[in-house]
């Protein structure tokens, strides 16, 4: 495989799991916790990233950057699965009911309609027994080694 299109290969990887997320959130109602949202910016950079390497001709610097957003992603989502799991306590503002974000003025105002915070201690949807926070792991694990294949390539062809 070309080093484009292993770059095209792990940067589509993410844009796949984001539009997943984002279909979870709007088509199937499941809001995202705190949690599920920080595992969504490193995939939002590994497609940036993706654009500029196929923009201009790819580099082994884009590659290593693409593997610590895919290496972040998936470090987030194992603290998020140990969360769901009670290995470790999660965030006060995700696993604890936490009211951070309201106003007191809807607090106080018993027609104001104030959503519950998104627990990030459960699990809203699993496959196989793993939860969504679980399989980005598992992807974004395989997006890094795609983005480590192509330093690779790139470092065999002497690209920057």
């Amino acid at each position: 495989m070309t080093p484009r299109l292993l770059v095209a290969l792990a940067g589509l990887g993410s844009v796949a799991l984001l539009g997943g997320a984002f279909a979870f959130q709007y088509i199937g109602g499941l809001a995202p916790c705190t949690l599920c949202l920080w595992q969504r910016w490193p995939h939002a950079a590994a497609i940036v990233i993706m654009i500029v390497a196929l923009m201009w001709k790819p580099i082994r610097w884009l590659a290593v950057l693409g593997a610590l957003a895919a290496l972040t992603t998936a470090g987030i989502g194992v603290f998020h699965v140990g969360v769901e799991q009670g290995w470790w306590e999660g965030l006060t503002s995700c696993s604890g009911g936490s009211i951070s974000g309201i106003s007191v003025d809807d607090l106080l105002n018993p027609n104001a309609n104030v959503a519950a915070p998104i627990r990030c201690d459960e699990i809203a949807w699993s496959m196989f027994g793993i939860s969504m926070a679980g399989w980005n792991v598992i992807a974004s694990l395989g997006f890094a080694a795609i983005w480590a294949m192509t330093f690779t390539k790139l470092r065999a062809l002497k690209t920057n």
